[in-house]
């Protein structure tokens, strides 16, 4: 349960400082009728991929290479 409280709390400052999570989650989701709470667990596992996919590719972070 503690994992998924700390995985919430990076989502919600992600949504707020990074671009292309804001823009995800304000643009797509939030315009398309979604609920802020559900809006932010789809930011949550659109985060989690993006980070699995960067420790798997050894790489940091490109904005260039996520598309919201």
């Amino acid at each position: 349960m503690r994992r998924l409280l700390y995985m919430y709390m990076a989502t919600l400052a992600a949504v707020h400082h990074n671009p292309v999570l804001n823009t995800f989650y304000t643009q797509r989701l939030l315009r398309a009728g979604k609920r802020p709470k559900v809006a932010l667990v789809a930011c949550m596992r659109k985060l989690l991929t993006i980070l699995n996919t960067m420790v798997r590719d050894q790489t940091t972070w490109d904005s260039s290479l996520h598309h919201a």
